[in-house]
């Protein structure tokens, strides 16, 4: 399967790159190899560029050269940082605070 094809959220491991040249040499000293896992954090509308997670950081590649990309999907789909405790506060799902239930944070 190609990376191009892989939808947002979901995670893979890179089978083989076939970009030649510079950007194959960039994508190469940036991680994206042979067995590395990845997820594609989001896609860019209109044939924009697709945001991959590769060893922790973000890198955005072309689709074209994500269509050159060989991956094998990994298990089922996730939403990275949306486990159980994770981005909501205190207020069951509200960050902020309404008029009247200000905090004291002194």
């Amino acid at each position: 399967m190609q990376l191009s094809l892989v939808r947002p959220h979901e995670p893979f491991i890179i089978r083989s790159v076939n970009v030649g040249r510079e950007v194959g040499r960039r994508l190469a000293d940036m991680g994206c190899t042979e067995g590395t896992e990845g997820v594609i954090v989001r896609r860019g509308g209109f044939g924009g560029p697709m945001q991959v997670r590769i060893h922790g950081y973000d890198l955005l590649i072309r689709r074209d050269e994500a269509a050159k990309i060989d991956v094998e999907p990994v298990g089922p789909a996730r939403r990275p940082g949306r486990g159980p405790g994770r981005g909501r506060g205190a207020r069951g799902g509200r960050w902020f605070a309404r008029s009247g239930e200000a905090e004291d944070l002194g």
